[in-house]
Formats: C-alpha cells, structure tokens, sequence
C-alpha cells in the first residue's frame, strides 16, 4: 500500500487547478493520510487518494509558479529545487514534513507547508538555509 501512495502522491505530474478558497490543512491532510494507511490494500479505490494527489500537484504548481514570479521580477528565488520532475520526494518525506510541524500550526494549508518544505530542502547555493 505504501508503494502505491507513494506512487500516486509523486510530484512528477502537475495538476493545473485554481486553488480553492478554503485550501486543505496540514491537519486534514494528515488525517485522511492516516486513514488511508490504516485501511491498507482497501484504501485503493478511495476517493481521498485522487484528493490528496491532487493537493500535492496544486501546490507544487503554486511553488514552481511563484519561483517563475521571483525569478521573473528579478528577485533571487527563494529556494533553488532541482528541474521538475526529479525531485526524489517521496510520501513518506512529505508526510514527515508535515508532521514535524507543530499540531497548533497545522492550520496552514498544504500549499504553504509544501513550499516551506521546498525551501528547507533546496536552498540555493550561498544562502542560509532557515
């Protein structure tokens, strides 16, 4: 089941979605992570896997887009990732990521929380990394 979900929450597609008003949280992207792990092999058909799938591409369309914004402003990005499409990141690490991040702060949305994982993991050469 793991490999599946990794598998389906990989970061190579992107989905162009206009976000939503009412992002998903941290929060309740953890919690349908966790129910879908629990179900194990049953979790294949779930609705919630195309959803979260689907968090993940948005906000890594967000993050690449916001890139192009810095870059295209002549600003210095605010991380540096590799070309898209080959960062090595799989539903484990992301799922880390959001988990190291403090339960009273798991309002953020997914987006935010993908891109601040981004930064930490990329940062461009010669900067400090946060």
């Amino acid at each position: 089941m793991i490999r599946k979900l990794v598998g389906l929450l990989s970061l190579g597609a992107v989905l162009v979605v206009p976000v939503a008003a009412n992002a998903m949280s941290v929060s309740d992207f953890l919690t349908k992570a966790d129910a879908l792990k629990a179900r194990g092999f049953l979790a294949v058909g779930s609705p919630d896997i195309a959803l979260l799938k689907g968090e993940i591409d948005t906000a890594s369309k967000l993050y690449r887009d916001s890139l192009a914004a810095e870059i295209a402003s002549g600003r210095k990005p605010s991380s540096c990732p590799p070309p898209k499409g080959t960062a090595k990141i799989t539903s484990n690490d992301l799922i880390a990521s959001f988990r190291a991040i403090p339960p009273a702060q798991r309002r953020t949305s997914v987006a935010a929380a993908f891109a601040a994982m981004m930064k930490k993991r990329y940062p461009c050469p010669g900067s400090s990394a946060a």
